[in-house]
């Protein structure tokens, strides 16, 4: 197994060392030490760091991120399939998101429901500022349609 250096690890994915040790804090790394007791990395690691930044970018927690990274091997490259299993786990959970998105996209405009922008819409959607019954904020975008902030 060819092993680098932190630096070079930090090179390849464009993360300064420190965010690197930090993701070591955080057990989303395990390098080996050397004689001299510096870490050493799995060239493997270059693609795990790699989905760690962009997972991070489309939002996912940290936490999140390292059950997905728990299911690939240690000390070596994942396989296309390993890769795939760990896109299965998340096709759903994007999904969400990007029906939220849309939604927020297409409804942005008119209402944040009810954080209101129009207290005309506001006395259709919103009559008697029921949608505080379920909290605090823009409730109708967070996933809450009228009737149920009502039932609620």
């Amino acid at each position: 197994m060819q092993e680098i250096s932190i630096g070079q690890l930090a090179s390849r994915t464009g993360l300064a060392v420190s965010a690197i040790r930090y993701y070591e804090t955080q057990g989303l790394l395990a390098p080996n030490r050397n004689a001299g007791g510096q870490r050493r990395y799995p060239k493997a690691d270059i693609r795990r760091l790699s989905f760690v930044i962009i997972a991070q970018k489309f939002g996912f927690s940290l936490s999140r991120i390292k059950e997905l990274l728990a299911s690939l091997p240690q000390g070596h490259a994942p396989t296309g399939a390993d890769w795939q299993a760990i896109s299965l786990h998340l096709r759903d959970e994007l999904n969400t998101r990007i029906a939220a998105l849309e939604k927020l996209r297409d409804n942005l405009d008119g209402c944040i429901g009810c954080g209101c922008l129009s207290m005309t819409n506001c006395a259709l959607y919103n009559p008697g500022d029921r949608a505080r019954l379920k909290g605090a904020g823009p409730r109708y975008l967070l996933g809450d349609s009228p009737d149920q902030a009502e039932s609620r």
